[in-house]
């Protein structure tokens, strides 16, 4: 028996359940479908599971793409008070973590049973799993071939996210969707993942795992540039925490990326100053400004000598510890891959795209959302706030 809908939403993540929410409860006839048998279990173990669903200070700023001006649109249309008007509707405690984060303050359930329910209100029909195993258009419909029969749909959303992560069931649905229609792709990158370098060289670094501070970090040129201020985490394989997770985004294969360890100081200078004036030795000098098994580490890297007197020590040797510190030059080979990247960077090219409905310029009826363009936000709730307004201008327009 064939199925006959007005919108078919494949994909039941963030942006999916959004979409059909919307178009369902402007009265259209709505199908969810995902291959998966749970709901969003992106939005489950995000945020430590209590899901960093929007910030409150974001701007077109905060994405990246061959397209920067793409996602104008839709944000301006969806804002983060749009989505927190719907939070408080549903009675969803939340709080402010850091730098406009908004978490839940008990669970991202909440988030994933407050968009269902948005969807229950729009009779949107939920069918998991379900698995689409072909896809093409006739003249005024598609036909969507499933293992669980055929549906026909007057429009067509595809809200299967990217790459990342795919022991939660990520797969490259979408860009396969994009090829069979010949829409230009953007290569897809892992982004929001920890770096890693070249066990040899990193091997001197490896005492240092676990150690935390907050840096200023790096990459790039000009319009490619990317600087943060966040934590960098050390770890036995690279580098890792915040920082490092939002410049991996910026960064390109074979490039530098520089790190500030110690942002509040001229190390060079103090250095240089403290050798006239105290008779410590170098170790416990450099303990007063850094964690002490980093700064006990770093001098071995650099095979000084943590039990020599600073006072005995020639500058051009303090200074060069100091821009060691201050202007860290390090080369990643590569990252930790999808598996722990949060999101994808790439995808479905924008320019192929309507800005205002997310529809396929010259494929009318064919929509891409969410991840699974070429959209990319920072780390800290962006790429959920890019979910909630993609979803909405294609939920607004089929």
């Amino acid at each position: 028996m064939v199925k006959q809908v007005d919108v078919i939403v494949i994909g039941a993540g963030a942006a999916g359940l959004m979409c059909a929410a919307v178009a369902g409860q402007r009265g259209k006839s709505v199908m969810l479908i995902d291959h998966a048998s749970v709901l969003a279990e992106k939005i489950r173990i995000s945020g430590g599971g209590r899901c960093n669903f929007t910030n409150l200070h974001t701007t077109p700023q905060n994405y990246l793409s061959e397209n920067p001006h793409f996602c104008k649109s839709a944000l301006a249309r969806y804002t983060p008070q749009d989505f927190l008007s719907l939070i408080k509707r549903y009675g969803i405690a939340y709080h402010e973590k850091h730098k406009g984060q908004l978490f839940c303050d008990h669970s991202a359930e909440q988030i994933i049973s407050m968009l269902k329910s948005e969807c229950e209100v729009g009779g949107v029909e939920i069918n998991m799993p379900c698995k689409v195993t072909s896809l093409s258009k006739s003249i005024d419909h598609f036909v969507i071939h499933t293992d669980q029969g055929e549906i026909r749909a007057a429009s067509v959303v595809i809200a299967t996210g990217g790459l990342s992560i795919p022991k939660i069931g990520a797969t490259d649905f979408a860009y396969r969707i994009a090829q069979q229609f010949d829409i230009p792709m953007i290569a897809p990158t892992p982004a929001l993942v920890p770096l890693t370098f070249d066990a040899t060289s990193w091997q001197a670094f490896v005492p240092l795992a676990g150690i935390a501070l907050e840096v200023e970090i790096e990459t790039g040129t000009k319009k490619q540039r990317g600087y943060f201020r966040e934590d960098l985490l050390f770890t036995h394989r690279g580098l890792s925490g915040p920082g490092v997770l939002q410049i991996s985004s910026y960064w390109k294969e074979g490039e530098p990326i520089t790190i500030n360890l110690l942002p509040e100081v001229e190390l060079a200078e103090q250095l240089i100053h403290e050798k006239s004036t105290s008779k410590k030795n170098l170790g416990n000098v450099l303990a007063h400004y850094l964690p002490s098994r980093l700064a006990e580490g770093w001098l071995e890297v650099g095979a000084y000598k943590a039990d020599q007197r600073i006072a005995d020590m020639q500058d051009k040797a303090l200074r060069a510890l100091g821009d060691s510190i201050n202007n860290w030059k390090i080369t990643p080979n590569g990252s930790e891959g999808y598996r722990k990247a949060e999101v994808t960077r790439g995808g479905v090219d924008t320019k192929a795209l309507s800005q205002q409905t997310m529809m396929v310029n010259k494929v009318p009826g064919l929509y891409f959302i969410g991840e699974a363009i070429d959209v990319t936000g920072w780390l800290g709730g962006y790429n959920f706030q890019w979910a909630w307004a993609s979803g909405v201008a294609a939920g607004q327009a089929v």
